[in-house]
C-alpha cells in the first residue's frame, strides 16, 4: 500500500506530456505485450516497441501534412487499435486530439470539426468519410482525411498506410523530428478536446491539458489499483473520457490491453482475453445481471431453486463480510457448496480470472453491485466528469463501500456546497470550455469545478452521489424526487427492462416511460405464447404489461409514498442514440425523451 508521501512523489515525478509518457514506456518495456486486437477470427499482439515505431511514423506523417503544435486533429471512429495509434501520434506530434463518436450525425460532426478548428481527421471507414464529404463546405480548414478502412479515391482522403509512408520519408530526412515535438510539449499544452455529448443543448469542447492526463495515470499507479501484470479488456468508446483515462493508466503502469469496441462481442471476448479487469458503464452490468437471472428462470425446476438459494446465501455472506462480521461456520459451508455449483460458473462467463470491474459514466445501482459481489465479482464504482478527465473518485480493492464511488484520487479535493452540490479541485480539472467563456465561468469558480451532481461525503472520505442537480424534480405536492435513484432500483428488480424514465415534475404523482430489452424479452415471449410476434406486439401485449406491473409493484414497496410509480407506459421501441434520446455513454437525455413522448405522458395524468 503506497502511503501519501509516496503517492505525492509518484504524482510529482510524472512526465511532462502524454507523448513523453508513451515513449518512456516504450523504452522501459520494449518487448512486453502492449496491445492485442482481433483480425478476422484471431487476435494479434504487438509489443511496446512495435507500437512505438508505428506511432512515430504516424506522428511524422502528421508533421509532413503541416500539422503544428496544439493544432487539433480529430478521430471519428469506434474503439480499435488504430484509434489508439492515431491518438498517441497526434499528441506525440505536439497536436491535440478532438474526439468524435462514430454515431454522431453529419451536422454535429461538422460543428465539432469546425468549432475545434481541426485540420486533419482520422476516419474509421467510408461511412465516416461520407459525413465529412456531405458537410465539406462547412469545414474549410479541414485539409486532409486519413481513413483506416477503405480505398481513397481523391487527394483529400488518404489511407493510414499513405500517411505512414509520408512519415517514413520525413524521418529518413529528419530522424529526430518527432522527438523534437515530444520534447517541446509541456504540461500546460492542450492534449485533448472532448466534446461532451450533453443531455441538453449543443456539445461543448472540454479542454484538457497534458498534465491532466499524466496526473490521472500517476494517481492510479499511486493507489495500487492496477499493476504491470494485469490484463485489460477495453471496449469502451475512446471518444469518451472513461476509455481515455484507462489508456493513460496503461502508459503509466505498463499492463497489456486487448482492444475491441464491438459491444455485441464483449461476452465472447471476455472468454478469449480472460482479463483481470475491465471498465464498463452500468448498463453492461445491468444486462449481464438480467441475462444470468432470466436464463436461470427459464430453466426452472431444481436448477432455479438452487440458483435462488445460492444468491440468498451469497447475499447474506456478502452483507456480513461488508459489515466486518464473522461468517458462521454453517453459512460458510453452504456458501462453499454454492460457490462450486453456481458462482464459479457465473465468474467463468467473464473469463474466470477477473480481479474486479470498474464502473463509471453513470450511477450503478447498489443492488446490482451486491448481486455481483455475492457471486465473487467485485465492481469498483468510480466517479468523474469529462471536465475532470474522468477520474475523480474510485473505490479501492483493499477498501471499498458498495453504493459509494469511493474516496477522491490522491491529489484531488472534494467538498459539498450548501445545497449538496459536489465541488472538485485538482490537477485533472479542465482548462475550460473551448470558445465558450460564459459557460466556463458558470462551472469554474474560485478554483473549484461545480459538478452539477448532488452528493455527500462520509467521515472516511467516501463519496455518495445521489442525483444530478438538474434532474431532481418536485411534485405538485411539494415533495422532491431523485429520478435516477428510482430508475436504478427498477433496473435491479426487473431483468427485462432496457430503459426507464421517471417523470413527475409539478405533477400530482410520479409516472414512468419503460422500454424492454429486445434480447431479454424474446425468450420471455416464447415462454408466454408470444413466440414469432414482433417486438412491438410483444411489449404492448397484456401479458407484458402485467409482467411490468408486477415489477413496478415490487419497486414501489421499496419507495416512499410520494416516490411510487402510479402509472406507466411501455414504449413500442427502445430509446436510441440516433434519435438523440440517450448519449453514446448511455445517459438518458431526459428533456428530449419527455418532449418526444409528451402526449403519452400527458395521457397518464388525464
Amino acid at each position: 500500500m503506497v502511503d501519501s508521501a509516496e503517492a505525492q512523489a509518484i504524482i510529482d515525478g510524472r512526465p511532462p506530456s502524454v507523448g513523453r509518457m508513451f515513449f518512456d514506456r516504450v523504452v522501459a518495456s520494449p518487448d512486453r505485450d502492449a496491445f492485442s486486437y482481433p483480425v478476422d477470427d484471431n487476435w494479434t499482439s504487438v509489443t511496446w516497441q512495435q507500437a512505438g515505431e508505428r506511432v512515430t511514423r504516424i506522428a511524422a506523417g502528421l508533421i509532413a501534412l503541416g500539422v503544428e503544435p496544439e493544432q487539433r486533429v480529430a478521430i471519428a471512429s469506434g474503439t480499435r487499435y488504430e484509434w489508439i495509434l492515431a491518438d498517441l501520434a497526434i499528441m506525440s506530434a505536439g497536436a491535440a486530439t478532438t474526439t468524435v463518436y462514430p454515431s454522431t450525425v453529419p451536422e454535429e460532426v461538422a460543428y465539432i470539426i469546425g468549432d475545434s478548428d481541426s485540420r486533419v481527421v482520422f476516419a474509421e471507414d467510408e461511412n465516416q468519410v461520407a459525413k465529412l464529404r456531405e458537410r465539406r463546405a462547412d469545414v474549410p480548414a479541414l485539409t486532409k482525411v486519413v481513413v483506416f478502412d477503405g480505398t481513397p479515391d481523391d487527394d483529400w482522403v488518404i489511407s493510414l498506410d499513405d500517411l505512414e509512408q509520408q512519415g517514413a520519408k520525413l524521418l529518413a530526412e529528419q530522424p529526430d523530428v518527432v522527438e523534437q515535438r515530444v520534447a517541446a510539449s509541456g504540461p500546460d499544452d492542450l492534449a485533448t478536446l472532448i466534446y461532451t455529448s450533453g443531455t441538453t443543448g449543443r456539445p461543448k469542447g472540454v479542454r484538457l491539458r497534458h498534465s491532466a492526463w499524466t496526473y490521472e495515470g500517476a494517481a492510479i499507479e499511486a493507489m495500487d489499483l492496477l499493476f504491470a501484470d494485469d490484463v485489460q479488456f477495453l471496449w469502451l468508446p475512446l471518444a469518451h473520457s472513461f476509455g481515455k483515462v484507462l489508456l493513460t493508466a496503461q502508459l503509466q503502469i505498463g499492463f497489456p490491453t486487448a482492444v475491441d469496441g464491438r459491444v455485441d462481442k464483449i461476452i465472447d471476448n471476455l472468454a478469449v482475453v480472460r482479463p483481470t479487469f475491465m471498465g464498463a458503464a452500468p448498463r453492461i452490468f445491468e444486462k449481464a445481471h438480467a441475462r444470468v437471472t432470466t436464463m436461470a428462470a427459464s430453466e426452472g425446476g431444481a436448477k432455479k431453486k438452487i440458483f435462488d438459494q445460492a444468491f440468498k446465501v451469497g447475499r447474506e455472506v456478502a452483507r456480513r463480510r461488508l459489515a466486518g462480521e464473522k461468517v458462521p461456520p454453517h453459512l460458510a459451508a453452504q456458501h462453499k457448496v454454492f460457490d462450486r455449483l453456481v458462482f464459479a460458473k457465473v465468474r467463468d462467463r467473464f473469463g474466470g480470472r477477473l480481479r474486479f470491474f470498474i464502473s463509471g459514466a453513470a450511477a450503478l445501482n447498489s443492488d446490482i453491485a451486491e448481486w455481483f459481489y455475492a457471486a465473487g465479482i467485485l465492481i469498483l464504482e468510480g466517479y468523474g466528469l469529462t471536465e475532470t478527465s474522468a477520474g475523480t473518485c474510485v473505490n479501492r480493492p483493499q477498501h471499498f463501500k458498495l453504493g459509494t464511488v469511493g474516496p477522491p484520487l490522491p491529489g484531488t479535493e472534494l467538498k459539498t456546497a450548501p445545497d449538496g452540490e459536489l465541488l472538485v479541485k485538482g490537477p485533472g480539472v479542465m482548462d475550460g470550455y473551448h470558445n465558450v467563456d460564459e459557460a466556463t465561468q458558470q462551472i469554474l469558480k474560485d478554483g473549484w469545478l461545480y459538478t452539477g451532481d448532488i452528493g455527500e461525503i462520509d467521515d472516511e472520505g467516501f463519496v455518495r452521489v445521489t442525483d444530478r442537480k438538474k434532474d431532481l424534480f418536485k411534485t405538485s405536492g411539494g415533495k422532491y424526487v431523485a429520478p435516477q435513484s428510482i430508475e436504478g432500483k427498477f433496473k435491479a428488480v426487473c431483468p427485462y427492462v432496457s430503459q426507464v424514465v421517471v417523470h413527475g415534475g409539478e405533477r400530482p404523482f410520479c409516472s414512468a416511460l419503460v422500454t424492454l430489452d429486445p434480447d431479454a424479452i424474446e425468450p420471455w415471449a416464447r415462454q408466454h405464447g408470444l413466440g414469432g410476434t414482433s417486438y412491438g406486439e410483444i411489449v404492448t401485449s397484456e401479458q407484458a404489461l402485467a409482467m411490468v406491473q408486477g415489477y413496478v409493484d415490487q419497486l414501489n414497496s421499496q419507495l416512499n409514498r410520494w416516490e411510487t410509480i402510479k402509472r406507466f407506459v411501455v414504449l413500442d421501441r427502445d430509446l436510441s442514440i440516433e434519435d438523440g434520446e440517450i448519449t453514446p455513454s448511455m445517459k438518458i437525455k431526459r428533456k428530449v425523451v419527455e418532449d418526444h413522448y409528451r402526449e403519452q405522458l400527458d395521457a397518464l395524468y388525464t
